[in-house]
């Protein structure tokens, strides 16, 4: 099957399926954002099968967005694809064009910066264009680099150290009067500076994240089938029997 004939499945999905004849832009938003955390999900277990699969359900629901825009006379898949190509060649004339060469990834990047100002796409503040809808952790990251490309940013990773520490002592003193504002402030100025750390390392801050989710679920999981076996409840296990599992876990690593 080709991909002209998958937009004619989507049309006739809008055509002859109540379910989804029924669904609108909005309705839509929480499974455009469910498939393309399934694609990161693939990705990271590095499963092929999976991550065309999952890369099929995200492209499908690009296809739905587009045949609603197409019924209500705004533009079709069509012109997403033209739109798209015609960017990718002007904001690369290195690649497409004659007389520009570029070396590095760093001088791309400027290239692509000074395109948008031609294309007339200016910003009243750099940190504009970061989605807000973006997990917070991944949000952070791209705006503390905006930031940092303008000269805003420590010199060395440990003078983010030294505001990390100075962070804590403030949450810590935000707990002992019990001020509730406070320590929600504290705690949020505690993520953003680990959020620059990880940016001083070179470390995705989301996906450090994931990952350490992924650690505590499988070495949870594994104290939970110990329990089993052992034909006993969490909630009559010790916190020390539980630890030792959990280490027992993570030895098995």
């Amino acid at each position: 099957m080709g991909f002209s004939e998958l937009v004619e499945v989507m049309k006739r999905l809008r055509q002859g399926c109540p379910w989804d004849r029924k669904q609108t832009r909005e309705s839509l938003k929480p499974f455009l954002v469910e498939e393309s955390y399934e694609v990161l999900e693939a990705l990271e277990e590095e499963a092929p099968e999976k991550i065309k699969e999952e890369l099929g359900d995200l492209l499908f629901q690009i296809l739905f967005h587009a045949e609603i825009a197409r019924e209500r006379g705004e533009f079709d898949i069509g012109d997403v694809i033209e739109g798209i190509s015609e960017k990718m060649r002007s904001r690369h004339p290195h690649v497409f064009g004659k007389g520009v060469e570029l070396e590095t990834a760093e001088e791309v990047v400027e290239q692509w910066e000074e395109k948008k100002k031609e294309e007339g796409k200016l910003r009243e503040s750099i940190l504009e264009g970061v989605p807000r809808a973006m997990p917070s952790l991944l949000r952070a990251h791209r705006l503390q680099d905006r930031a940092a490309k303008a000269g805003f940013d420590w010199d060395r990773v440990e003078d983010v150290l030294d505001k990390l520490d100075e962070e804590l002592k403030e949450f810590r003193a935000a707990l002992a009067r019990k001020e509730q504002a406070s320590i929600e402030d504290e705690l949020g100025d505690i993520f953003f500076v680990l959020v620059n750390v990880s940016r001083f390392v070179g470390v995705n801050p989301e996906d450090a994240l994931r990952r350490t989710i992924s650690k505590f679920i499988h070495r949870f999981r594994h104290i939970e089938i110990r329990a089993e076996e052992e034909g006993r409840k969490l909630s009559e296990m010790t916190l020390e029997e539980m630890d030792a599992l959990w280490d027992e876990a993570k030895a098995k690593e």
